[in-house]
């Protein structure tokens, strides 16, 4: 289920100092430090409407495989996704840089935090997507976005950790994202669908899944994102009474 913010809190984009350390593509060599790559148009491929932003990430056309690293994060890296009180502390967190295909299928490097007990598995589940060329439109930590799911979801954007509470109808609790044991993929794709409503806006198109289950970048049951994931034990919203099509987490909420 879809979390809100525990606190607005203006931060400074951080988008660089996290991936700073992704200018390098698969094959070791120095990748361009130019943001994005062509686009197909969404008549084209099915990819995501004109008015999302352009792919984010450091292209690597000279890339020969799939490449992953995992590292610290300090509170700084986390901005503010993360504040004092939350479940985890930036210890527990670790970053995990991934080779990922963007819609225009060449290489790109990303980013997402999650729980140090749960990065391995999450490094499987990009390695088999980067194989089977699945598509993902950007993958940035969500402190890029001042902590803001709403700003991220708008911008495609693949995210993990984020300090939450889940919406119920009962009392207060902390989402899966903030134990940094959920990641949201592709959400303009995948939107979450509640109380009439389409998340991220842009989603809408694809609010139908049987028609639009064969289009780019999508999870569906029986699929490659959904498979990825449930290869390392990972649940998908999207057969929850309101579905979560972009949600998958390690806890099951």
């Amino acid at each position: 289920m879809r979390r809100r913010p525990r606190h607005r809190i203006r931060a400074i984009l951080l988008s660089a100092l996290l991936l700073a350390g992704c200018e390098t593509d698969p094959a070791g060599t120095s990748a361009p430090g130019t943001p994005g790559g062509p686009t197909p148009s969404a008549a084209s491929t099915g990819a995501a409407p004109a008015s999302v932003p352009a792919p984010s990430g450091t292209p690597s056309p000279a890339a020969t495989g799939f490449t992953s690293s995992i590292s610290p994060v300090s509170a700084a890296d986390l901005g503010a996704s993360w504040h004092p009180g939350c479940p985890v502390g930036p210890d527990q967190l670790r970053l995990v840089r991934v080779g990922y295909r963007g819609f225009d299928g060449r290489p790109y490097l990303g980013a997402v935090v999650v729980d140090r007990s749960v990065a391995a598995d999450v490094v499987s589940v990009f390695a088999a997507l980067y194989r089977a060329r699945f598509p993902i439109r950007r993958m940035t930590p969500i402190a890029a976005y001042g902590g803001s799911d709403d700003d991220s979801m708008a911008a495609d954007n693949t995210s993990g950790f984020n300090c939450r509470d889940a919406v119920s109808a009962g009392p207060a609790k902390w989402s899966a994202h903030a134990y940094g044991k959920a990641i949201d993929v592709n959400p303009v794709e995948n939107p979450y669908l509640v109380d009439g409503r389409v998340l991220p806006p842009a989603g809408a198109s694809y609010a139908d899944r049987d028609r639009y289950r064969d289009r780019p970048g999508l999870a569906v049951r029986g699929g490659t994102l959904v498979e990825a994931f449930a290869s390392v034990g990972w649940q998908w919203g999207g057969g929850w009474r309101s579905p979560d099509y972009q949600h998958f987490t390690a806890t099951g909420g």
